[in-house]
């Protein structure tokens, strides 16, 4: 979620941290008087703030966690290999059906599909089984008085303040992942406070113990990400050898029968059906799997946009719908390196084409950049770099 946009949660294996040093402007008491004064003119009661915070200092491994994230560069083949492995697949088809009635009655309520929701149940916290034990308080507290990211981290930790307040949860049991991230789908606190709805009828809004409201909160939150009741959202087709690789990009929504005009099938070969429209995304370039993105797709990256995470989750809810084991593509992909991305990153950056990071993550920023310089050098424009691509550079 955008939970930093939740890059955070991501694990992965490359080496290169992604920020610089900075060092903190302000002594700490001093922060905190100016931090629980603007907190009291929020409308936050003295008596609550002093109570949570009382005694609390940062917590320096946070910090030195923040220092060392690592960049998330997995292609997509390997993450979904990492993520959507047999024991996930099995234990989310378990609780689909132990929780049929639930996830009915939530689907009634949000239109959302169960198997959407188990889906991110399962991979951010392998259905609420690892979520954390880490002061959530003290980590928001850490980070907002912490130089690098501030401004974001104190309006988190308002908003942790705010569920204090209003009774949901204690300082005491919020507990969880060390960047500030609560409960079964790891919601940061102003995502808690905004789309959390008590669905179990306690009275309080219980993302970490309850499943019942941490789901339901979560279909909450798609539906007001967008989500369409009753309309799919990731479908794996076939692609031809040749076509207009640049059409197949995420805003470019077309009615299905366009894309079997242009030799786009079922992945088993068999004639597109249904209507509405929906984007070619190809995350692995054209000789990679490929998929039909739907509207609702956009509804995932709203949870997290990063694209590889987003495919992955997508993919996995269809696999607990149904749908077989996934396609490797019409070729063999021979990835770059996280080096060579950055290298490419930073000569696409050189010819002024929107890179605002070099980090070696492939994205939408780098799709676009790489599609607009392969067009220009009479390459396949299918957004995916490669070796050859770089070497012309």
């Amino acid at each position: 979620m955008r939970y930093l946009k939740f890059v955070c949660l991501l694990a992965c294996l490359a080496s290169t941290p992604v920020m610089a040093e900075c060092t903190s402007e302000q002594a700490f008491p001093s922060w905190l008087k100016v931090f629980k004064a603007e907190a009291v003119a929020d409308g936050l009661k003295p008596a609550v703030i002093n109570s949570a915070l009382a005694g609390m200092t940062p917590d320096k491994s946070v910090i030195q966690r923040d220092r060392s994230q690592q960049t998330f560069a997995l292609d997509f083949l390997s993450f979904a290999a990492k993520k959507v492995v047999p024991y996930r697949l099995g234990k989310g088809r378990e609780l689909l059906k132990k929780n049929a009635d639930l996830f009915k009655r939530i689907e009634q309520q949000f239109g959302v599909p169960g198997e959407v929701l188990a889906a991110f149940w399962g991979l951010e916290t392998d259905f609420g089984g690892n979520t954390g034990d880490m002061s959530t308080l003290r980590s928001l507290l850490t980070l907002a008085w912490d130089c690098r990211r501030s401004d974001f981290f104190r309006t988190e930790l308002k908003h942790a303040l705010w569920l204090v307040q209003k009774g949901d949860v204690t300082p005491a049991k919020m507990r969880g992942a060390w960047a500030g991230e609560l409960g079964q789908l790891q919601f940061l606190a102003s995502r808690y406070d905004q789309h959390a709805v008590d669905f179990d009828g306690d009275g309080k809004r219980d993302l970490i113990r309850s499943h019942a409201d941490a789901l339901a909160s979560a279909a909450v939150l798609l539906q007001n990400a967008g989500w369409r009741a009753g309309e799919p959202w990731l479908q794996e087709v076939k692609v031809p050898r040749e076509m207009d690789w640049s059409q197949a990009r995420l805003d470019n929504k077309l009615p299905l029968s366009s894309w079997a005009e242009q030799g786009v099938t079922q992945a088993d070969g068999g004639v597109l059906s249904g209507s509405g429209t929906a984007a070619l995304l190809l995350p692995m370039g054209r000789n990679g799997p490929t998929f039909l993105a739907f509207p609702n797709f956009d509804v995932f990256l709203a949870w997290n946009d990063s694209t590889v995470y987003s495919i992955t989750a997508a993919y996995f809810a269809t696999r607990l719908s149904g749908a077989p084991v996934l396609r490797s593509g019409n070729a063999p992909v021979a990835t770059l390196s996280l080096g060579q991305t950055k290298q490419l990153q930073a000569k696409l950056q050189q010819r002024g084409l929107g890179i605002t990071k070099v980090d070696g993550i492939i994205g939408e920023e780098t799709r676009k950049a790489v599609r607009s310089v392969q067009q220009e050098l009479k390459l396949p424009a299918d957004g995916y770099p490669d070796a050859q691509l770089l070497s012309q550079l």
